[in-house]
C-alpha cells in the first residue's frame, strides 16, 4: 500500500451504529493549505459512508466510480467494492490514481486500494492516512475500555491521532449511518 502522508480517516462500527470520520487539513509539501477540508461523504442517498486519504481529484473519481458500482449493484457494497478494485487495478489510466478510500454501510466496512486490496476489519475500525494507525490505536481501547459510542470514540480516536500526526488536524466532519 501507498504511504499516504496527508489525512486521518476513520470508521467504526460499534454497538449498532456506524460512523466516519475525517480531519480538515490539506497539505502541499510541507505546508498546510487548507484547515476544513471535507474529505468524506455518503453515498447512494445516505445508505453509504465513504472518505479518502490521498489526492483529492484521484479520490473524487474514484468517489464517483464506487457510486456509479454501487448504484450497478443495487446497493450491495461488497460486490461495488471488488468491481472498484478490479477496475482501479486494471485500468490504465486508473491504475496511477494516488488515494486509499474506506467505504461503510449499516453491515460492512473495506479499505480499498488500487493495488487491488479490499480489506474488511475484524473488529468493526479501519483507518486510512498517515494519522490512521494512531486512530485505529486509541478506538480499539475505547471500543475496550469505555461505553463510549461509535461516534464519540470516532471523535476521541481523531483527536488522539491529531494531536500525533503533524499531518492531522481537529476540525473534524463525522457521518453515522
Amino acid at each position: 500500500m501507498r504511504d499516504v502522508r496527508s489525512t486521518t480517516i476513520i470508521g467504526v462500527r460499534h454497538k449498532g451504529d456506524v460512523v466516519i470520520a475525517g480531519d480538515g487539513q490539506v497539505t502541499f509539501d510541507h505546508l498546510i493549505m487548507k484547515h476544513s477540508a471535507k474529505k468524506i461523504r455518503t453515498m447512494l442517498h445516505g445508505k453509504a459512508l465513504a472518505g479518502f486519504a490521498g489526492s483529492a481529484a484521484d479520490a473524487l473519481t474514484l468517489f464517483e466510480i464506487f457510486e456509479a458500482k454501487l448504484e450497478e449493484y443495487k446497493g450491495n457494497l461488497p460486490r461495488a467494492a471488488v468491481e472498484l478494485a478490479k477496475k482501479w487495478r486494471s485500468d490504465k489510466y486508473l491504475r496511477h490514481l494516488d488515494a486509499l478510500i474506506i467505504v461503510m454501510d449499516k453491515t460492512d466496512s473495506y479499505l480499498i486500494s488500487g493495488t487491488g486490496d479490499v480489506i474488511q476489519p475484524e473488529d468493526g475500525i479501519i483507518a486510512i492516512g498517515s494519522g490512521g494507525a494512531y486512530a485505529t490505536a486509541a478506538a480499539r481501547a475505547l471500543v475496550k475500555y469505555s461505553t463510549l459510542t461509535a461516534k464519540e470514540i470516532a471523535e476521541e480516536a481523531m483527536g488522539i491521532a491529531a494531536s500525533l500526526c503533524i499531518y492531522t488536524n481537529n476540525q473534524i466532519t463525522l457521518y453515522q449511518l
